[in-house]
This record gives C-alpha cells, sequence and structure tokens, in this order.
C-alpha cells in the first residue's frame, strides 16, 4: 500500500535530488568564491599541482553548477561538470583518507549527479518547458 503510493510520486525524485544536491553545492561553490578562494587556489596549485584556472573551474562548477541545478535548468550539463569537479576531490584530495570520513561523502554527491545526468531535470524543471518532451 505504501509502496504504491510512493511509486505514484517517483516524478518528484529528480527535483528533490536537483533541490538538495544544488544547495550542497552553491554553498561550497560560495565559500570557495567569496571566502576560502585563496586557500583553494593554494590547494589546487599547491597540493594537487594543478594551474590555478582550475580552482576557478571547480569553484565556478559547483557555484553555477548549483544554480542550475536547483532551477533545473541545462540539468545533465551541470551534473556533467559537478561529476567531473567530484572525481578529481575523491581521486585527487579524498582517496587517501579511505572510504569513512574520506571519500564517501563526494562519492555520494558524485551518485546524486550521475543520476541526474541519467534522469535529466524531470518535469518540475526549466529544462521541462524548454524541451518539451515527455520526462
Amino acid at each position: 500500500m505504501l509502496l504504491g503510493r510512493l511509486k505514484a510520486l517517483h516524478d518528484l525524485a529528480p527535483l528533490i535530488l536537483r533541490l538538495v544536491l544544488g544547495l550542497i553545492f552553491i554553498v561550497h561553490g560560495h565559500q570557495k568564491l567569496f571566502g576560502e578562494m585563496d586557500k583553494f587556489i593554494g590547494t589546487v596549485t599547491g597540493r594537487l599541482g594543478m594551474p590555478m584556472f582550475m580552482a576557478y573551474v571547480a569553484a565556478f562548477s559547483e557555484f553555477g553548477g548549483g544554480i542550475l541545478l536547483v532551477l533545473g535548468l541545462f540539468t545533465r550539463w551541470a551534473a556533467l561538470f559537478i561529476s567531473g569537479v567530484m572525481v578529481v576531490a575523491i581521486t585527487k584530495i579524498h582517496w587517501h583518507q579511505g572510504l569513512v570520513k574520506g571519500y564517501e561523502f563526494p562519492l555520494s554527491l558524485l551518485a546524486g549527479a550521475i543520476t541526474l545526468m541519467i534522469l535529466g531535470g524531470g518535469w518540475m524543471s526549466v529544462d521541462k518547458t524548454l524541451v518539451k518532451k515527455e520526462w
């Protein structure tokens, strides 16, 4: 009975996932862009050995991608860029710490982003109004 009712609400899943992931990435991107950018640049250039512009790519991908996810605008593209940032975060920053208290959170975010790449923004998204196709 309960599972049958939940199945009727399956179209809400992309919306819930978009809003939660979007909020998380807006907060983390904002923190980098408007608070600790110098520290983040130091991590990217020093510890990771990447060029400085990659710090901006990551921060804008998180902040801008989060906004796009909340709106459901270019959802698959936003999720793709966020997935790239999470792959780098997992492999270059968190991997050596192990799963627990290491890469478990970025891995969860990556799974959510990949899910949105597959599902798209859903019927309650700006994408839906722009593309006009069945979800």
